[in-house]
């Protein structure tokens, strides 16, 4: 019963993280309980469970009294998302690559070719394959780092990637083609184990996209 238990909040958390990501869920909106239990099937502690741990990663707010509400956007938080992740995101990757052996390689190559072959497909329909992409480019940045040695700053790393990426998902329009020469340079650099060069590729991809994604600010 508590494995099944298990599964249903996991669940009912990634859908809930999903629809906040995504935008189903609008920024600054209240999350109402019964709502909640009759869209996503789950009862009520599993709601509460899942809205506090999503409070405790930064994606939704309590306020004492008036319920959940899903954060609302802020120029500032993501700047800060952008900068923290160039600190972790470009430690991880030096260690990661210093540490890097032929299955770590293999996982690379094989993340970096399914979104390599999405990317080409982005330019024609962004919208249509958002979900993927996000899936893809996600895995690709995760292969990047997978091999860093640390718990925690894959924990940390996941949170931030997610909180940056719901910003990104505000944007009308894809970044293109300059962020797939990012992502082709950061693969490049990481397989010919160039530690420095792909960590700064990964900080200059980093504040391409914190630059893009600034766009929703601009209305």
């Amino acid at each position: 019963m508590d494995n099944k238990n298990n599964t249903i909040s996991s669940i009912t958390y990634d859908l809930i993280k999903k629809d906040i990501i995504f935008g189903k869920l609008k920024p600054s909106s209240k999350l109402k309980l019964d709502n909640l239990k009759n869209n996503y099937k789950a009862s009520l502690s599993t709601i509460r469970e899942t809205l506090n741990r999503l409070a405790s990663e930064g994606f939704v707010q309590a306020e004492e009294q008036r319920g959940f509400f899903v954060n609302s956007f802020s120029k500032n938080d993501l700047i800060e998302i952008s900068n923290l992740r160039v600190l972790l995101e470009c430690h991880a990757i030096k260690l990661s690559i210093d540490r890097g052996d032929t299955n770590w390689e293999g996982n690379l190559v094989a993340s970096h070719h399914k979104l390599h072959l999405l990317e080409k497909e982005m330019q024609k329909n962004y919208k249509n394959n958002r979900e993927e992409w996000k899936k893809y480019d996600w895995e690709f940045h995760l292969a990047l780092v997978s091999n860093c040695g640390s718990n925690n700053l894959l924990n940390l790393h996941s949170i931030l990637y997610d909180k940056s990426i719901r910003y990104q998902m505000a944007v009308a329009e894809y970044r293109g083609k300059s962020a797939e020469e990012e992502h082709k340079k950061i693969f490049e650099s990481a397989l010919n184990r160039n530690s420095k060069e792909a960590a700064e590729t990964l900080q200059v991809h980093i504040l391409n996209g914190l630059e893009h994604t600034l766009k929703i600010f601009n209305n």
